[in-house]
């Protein structure tokens, strides 16, 4: 349980700045510049999709969608692809969560492995023409374009971006968070240092083994970082802690199958090769050229850690815990499908969606529904997953849409 203390006083502050500045990017910055430097099929697209992608609080499932409305906003193959590869891996509150535990080397590789497995895949998506099959079948709106939901005056998007750093996004990640915190722990304190003794001198041996155990399951990029402290605290090499960094929040399951569904099974291939080829160089280099630069960054933050824990970090916790606690009792405990008010003379139809697990999820159903001629106002309900849609539209046409971005709807 102390471990587990001293972890949360530790990344406190700067999760607390993290979930800041990402609110603040979503509020004040418009989609718009993203779609607008996307749409040639060439390496600067690429290099574009990447550098946008590395800062945004965007999870693996979060930015299949979002990455579908960018293709249909007119971004090549190629800038897709970089773009679902960079986003999950990185983010302003992981980069900075990063340096306050693992220290400033890990916080810098981060950004820079993410920007080189995404130019990477990205670059062979170009070369091999991939395209994205279901692509066609989805709407032809702006999907993605979030910008008419957004406030006008500075006062109101700086709330707007509270709201979503603060309640949409701890909706998001904060389960992920909080099961990487208990994991780190409970790797501390019961996993023997025996158990680690084979992979303590084998480097490539101990990076296969974190990529089995990390590509089918589901970290968030800031939920990955206490877990990897506890490896490396067990003996496991910088490269291996950096292989969960990167494959964990990168990939798992669930976005390997909409990535084949909805982009097609070459593509899938490329967005795993590039992430496994990627983090398996980047682990070897680390290794090879300069492990004790890592290891030393990280025996710091343990000696500043242990050393004593302020007042201020203190405080950050206890906000933290309170803005967590908020976010998962309004995600979890609170699930009561309001009834439906039924207007005269208006239709209403509602469905159920299977597989949304982020507001950005909800956002994109929203929007794809939004668009189908007929639709006149559409909401959509996390938790449940109900979404109500006024107006005259047929239910087949809502089932195309949602699954068109690699959703589909729970037969009733």
């Amino acid at each position: 349980m102390n471990e587990i203390i001293t972890l949360i006083n530790s990344m406190a502050p700067y999760l607390l700045l993290g979930f800041f500045l990402a609110g603040m990017m979503h509020a004040f910055i418009p989609n718009s510049l993203y779609h607008r430097y996307l749409s040639k099929n060439s390496f600067r697209s690429v290099l574009n999709a990447a550098i946008l992608g590395i800062p945004l609080p965007l999870c693996s499932c979060g930015v299949i969608p979002t990455g579908m409305s960018l293709h249909k906003e007119g971004a090549s193959n190629g800038a897709v692809v970089s773009f679902l590869i960079a986003t999950p891996q990185t983010g302003v509150d992981s980069i900075l969560a990063t340096y306050s535990l693992m220290g400033l080397p890990f916080a810098i590789i981060r950004p820079v492995a993410a920007l080189f497995t995404a130019l990477l895949g990205g670059t062979f998506a170009n070369c091999l023409n991939l395209s994205a099959p279901s692509a066609e079948a989805a709407c032809t709106c702006s999907c993605g374009s979030s910008e008419a939901e957004h406030p006008t005056s500075v006062w109101k998007k700086f709330l707007f971006g509270m709201q979503y750093a603060f309640v949409d996004m701890m909706q998001d990640i904060g389960r992920w968070l909080v099961l990487g915190l208990l994991i780190a722990g409970l790797i501390t304190v019961y996993v023997p240092d025996s158990f680690f003794e084979l992979f303590k001198d084998n480097s490539l041996a101990s990076i296969f083994l974190v990529l089995l155990c990390a590509i089918p399951m589901y970290l968030c990029s800031t939920g990955s970082i206490p877990i990897a402290v506890a490896l490396m605290m067990k003996g496991f090499s910088p490269g291996t802690a950096l292989v969960l960094l990167m494959a964990g929040p990168a990939v798992n399951m669930a976005s390997i199958l909409v990535v084949n569904k909805v982009l097609g099974r070459k593509t899938m291939l490329v967005y795993i090769a590039s992430i496994v080829c990627g983090a398996i160089l980047f682990a070897l280099g680390i290794d090879f050229l300069a492990p004790d630069l890592f290891i030393g960054a990280l025996n710091a933050g343990e000696m500043c850690t242990h050393g004593g824990i302020s007042t201020f970090n203190w405080i950050c916790s206890g906000v933290l815990l309170v803005l967590l606690a908020n976010a998962l009792v309004r995600r979890y405990l609170i699930k009561k499908e309001q009834p439906v008010e039924v207007v005269a003379d208006k239709d209403v139809l509602i469905v159920h969606v299977e597989g949304m697990s982020c507001n950005h999820c909800r956002a994109n159903v929203e929007k794809v529904i939004a668009a189908l001629e007929g639709a006149e106002q559409v909401e959509v309900d996390l938790p449940t997953g109900r979404a109500v849609v006024h107006g005259h539209v047929e239910r087949q046409k809502v089932q195309m849409a949602v699954e068109s971005i690699g959703f589909k709807l729970r037969e009733e």
